[in-house]
């Protein structure tokens, strides 16, 4: 079988604020659901109908819609790798599985985007926020209601990270 490859442009949406990096880290926190991560695999792997799924998600996710599936705490390894001054670094894996699903029905490469990222982290100039907008990887594929959704996604992420940041 020939090799097949798609190109995808990233768009990397960003902004730059003047609060505390613990400010925003924790108003993100506060928009996001935290869900014990074994516990929500249990509930879905007994689940015995989409409406059982979307109990579990809609009991896991937070204000935003969006919960939080892992974090990567890039500031404390660079300061156990001796970096100085204090760098502050976290990337944020958070998403919503029923969002998930309505992209991957249409673009069943969406399953390798989601859930999605963000990074934020401490520079000289401020806070920056960061999100690689899913609309910008879904694009290529041609789904009007893949695309859709990624807006939607896309749109859910931005405003969380604007209003954390302050600049809402």
């Amino acid at each position: 079988m020939p090799d097949s490859v798609t190109q995808v442009n990233l768009r990397r949406w960003s902004i730059v604020s003047a609060r505390p990096y613990v400010s925003i880290v924790a108003a993100v926190e506060a928009a996001i659901g935290h869900p014990d991560m074994r516990q929500f695999s249990a509930a879905l792997a007994v689940a015995t109908s989409h409406a059982d799924v979307e109990n579990t998600v809609r009991g896991a996710i937070g204000r935003s819609e969006l919960m939080e599936f892992m974090r990567f705490d890039f500031g404390a390894l660079l300061a156990l790798a001796g970096v100085t001054g204090t760098p502050k670094s976290i990337r944020l894996v958070i998403g919503n599985p029923l969002i998930a699903e309505q992209m991957v029905r249409h673009v069943p490469d969406a399953a390798s985007y989601a859930p999605v990222t963000v990074l934020i982290d401490e520079r000289p100039d401020g806070v920056h926020l960061s999100y690689d907008e899913m609309a910008s990887l879904l694009a290529p594929y041609g789904s009007p209601q893949a695309l859709q959704d990624a807006l939607d996604l896309d749109a859910k992420v931005k405003a969380m990270l604007t209003e954390a940041a302050g600049l809402a």
